[in-house]
């Protein structure tokens, strides 16, 4: 966690962004002025997985927490400019996706929010999960999930690779449709997968805030992290040991390992 804030902080710089603390812009300093200064960031997608009422999520977020939100798009702003909104948030509100791992660049104790369409389960993808809680990273995650297969909208016409499944057997097609959760399954080409995964989903208000107020009862300490000193190396797999006399006085040991 500590190496990726380095990294994020190093990005940071080479694209001119500062981070600007709570409060600090102005010489304010209490807790209640610095509230005044958070705000909330929800990731907007124009083209696939979409949240259909984001409006409606929006308000109930700025309603709740008494904060601003702003929505940030890959499609329409530049990435620097994403970042620099995102450095300052106190918490972030995305659809499962890669623009999340923008999250490296959100501050010590800021707050991830992933949201997985219907049958889609937040246990078997985890890598913003993981991301948020490493050591050193000091945020807090929580995920939500729809439940309601009534709240989403498939589209089995469009291409394979943005959840289309109209190529497959009829049988295939039926059983996807008949699923209510999609099964393990390899990276990446899995029909299933991307047939949930580009679901658009009516977010249910009143069970996503339950999630998260749920969430948020245990706040992480932000106690100063120190750098990782321990490394953790991979498990050692089929380790094998060969010897072999060489003369008289001097032997040889060899010990080898798959590589991790």
């Amino acid at each position: 966690g500590n190496e990726i804030r380095q990294f994020a902080k190093a990005m940071m710089e080479r694209m001119n962004i500062t981070r600007v603390e709570n409060g600090e812009k102005d010489g304010r300093s209490t807790e209640e002025e610095k509230a005044k200064d958070e705000y909330i960031v929800v990731f907007s997608r124009s083209t696939t997985r979409l949240i259909l009422n984001e409006a409606e999520l929006i308000m109930a977020l700025s309603q709740e927490f008494q904060m601003r939100v702003v929505t940030v798009s890959l499609e329409e702003q530049s990435f620097p400019s994403i970042v620099q909104l995102i450095s300052g948030a106190s918490m972030l509100v995305s659809m499962h996706g890669a623009q999340l791992v923008t999250s490296l660049f959100l501050p010590r104790g800021a707050v991830v929010v992933e949201l997985f369409p219907y049958a889609v389960n937040p246990e078997q993808y985890t890598p913003y999960k993981t991301l948020a809680s490493l050591p050193g990273m000091d945020l807090q995650y929580v995920s939500w999930r729809n439940t309601m297969e009534e709240n989403t909208i498939t589209h089995p016409d469009r291409p394979w690779d943005q959840g289309g499944i109209a190529h497959l057997e009829k049988d295939e097609q039926e059983r996807i449709f008949a699923s209510k959760d999609v099964p393990r399954h390899l990276c990446c080409h899995n029909p299933e997968w991307f047939f949930r995964i580009y679901q658009d989903t009516l977010v249910d208000i009143p069970s996503f805030l339950e999630v998260l107020k749920d969430g948020l009862k245990t706040r992480p300490s932000l106690k100063k992290a120190k750098p990782a000193s321990t490394v953790h190396p991979g498990r050692v797999r089929e380790a094998q040991c060969q010897t072999s006399v060489q003369a008289t006085n001097e032997a040889k040991l060899t010990v080898s390992w798959q590589i991790p």
